[in-house]
């Protein structure tokens, strides 16, 4: 998803889709999900050579992907949609307040119960064997920088040193997700439920397990039917509800919990058994998939009044 709140800096994106030819491009390729330019230049009617400079301006606007598949003769250039989502933001939002950002390993877990299929994996190597959740508990954990599992949860406790005499006004939460699948399928439907110290505050539901083409990130040794990438997503609790990507999941609102300065915090990411979609989770981190990111925390805060303050 892309997120558009200046419409200054995104210029370009405008001027992309401000052609017909390209906003024909992009529903085909939408509706077919990969197409070659040959194929491309044939439906729309054009050369190839006028397709390629609608192709560049698509793709340098991080719109489109451009691969060469070596599978097929000749080499050729194959193109697909890298967005899933444009978010236009028409509200100003309101002034900052005092933040504390903080990030977590994959592997940084506190707790965890997970079941097969399962692992983890630091960028260089498998830690332990695959399918054996004994080796969660493993020392190396903490270097993890991807896990995966097919039921279960981990769960993470969330930085928070904020100042004495703090209350927290607001949490978000930023990972790269997707499902689980045995190898992987892009069509395995997970629900993925989120938890504030055993609070349930919302569900999300992964499309599937990605493995079509290789992670921006994902290393080279990495296997090619495993989980290549995933979703960038970011849950927000705060005083209006729960929000992913701007959508409302959940009424669950901030002040419910009372978090101050001395509170500890826990949250957990969870596939129940009990879900409709037991499709399992996988959490990418830096030196995978897409956006070669930890997990990222962003706390709010602002002063308790002084009177509520208790030592």
């Amino acid at each position: 998803m892309r997120y558009i709140k200046n419409f200054q800096e995104e210029l370009e994106v405008f001027k992309a889709l401000g052609s017909e030819i390209r906003v024909a491009i992009m529903n085909l390729l939408l509706e077919n999900g990969k197409m070659s330019m040959n194929d491309l230049a044939e439906r729309l009617n054009i050369t190839n050579g006028a397709l390629t400079n609608h192709i560049r301006k698509l793709e340098s606007c991080d719109l489109i992907r451009v691969n060469t598949d070596s599978l097929v003769h000749g080499n050729q250039k194959m193109c697909e949609p890298h967005l899933d989502k444009i978010l236009f933001i028409l509200t100003h939002d309101l002034q900052p307040h005092n933040e504390f950002k903080s990030r977590l390993r994959a592997g940084q877990y506190s707790s965890y119960e997970v079941y097969p299929t399962c692992g983890l994996s630091t960028a260089s190597s498998i830690i332990g064997e695959v399918d054996d959740p004994r080796f969660f508990a493993h020392q190396k954990h903490f270097e993890a920088d991807i896990l995966w599992f097919s039921k279960g949860y981990v769960e993470y406790l969330i930085p928070s040193i904020i100042p004495y005499g703090s209350k927290i006004d607001q949490i978000s939460i930023s990972a790269e997700l997707s499902s689980e699948a045995p190898g992987s399928n892009d069509i395995w439907p997970s629900d993925i439920h989120f938890y504030l110290n055993d609070t349930f505050i919302g569900m999300w539901t992964s499309p599937g397990d990605f493995a079509n083409v290789p992670g921006l990130f994902t290393p080279d040794w990495w296997f090619p039917n495993w989980n290549q990438y995933g979703l960038l997503k970011t849950l927000v609790i705060g005083y209006n509800g729960v929000f992913m990507d701007n959508i409302k999941i959940s009424n669950v609102t901030i002040d419910q919990f009372h978090f101050d300065y001395r509170d500890t915090i826990r949250f957990r990411m969870s596939v129940p058994d009990t879900a409709r979609h037991v499709g399992g989770l996988t959490i990418f981190g830096r030196g995978f998939g897409n956006y070669n990111q930890d997990i990222e925390f962003r706390i709010q805060y602002s002063p308790i009044s002084t009177d509520k303050i208790e030592l």
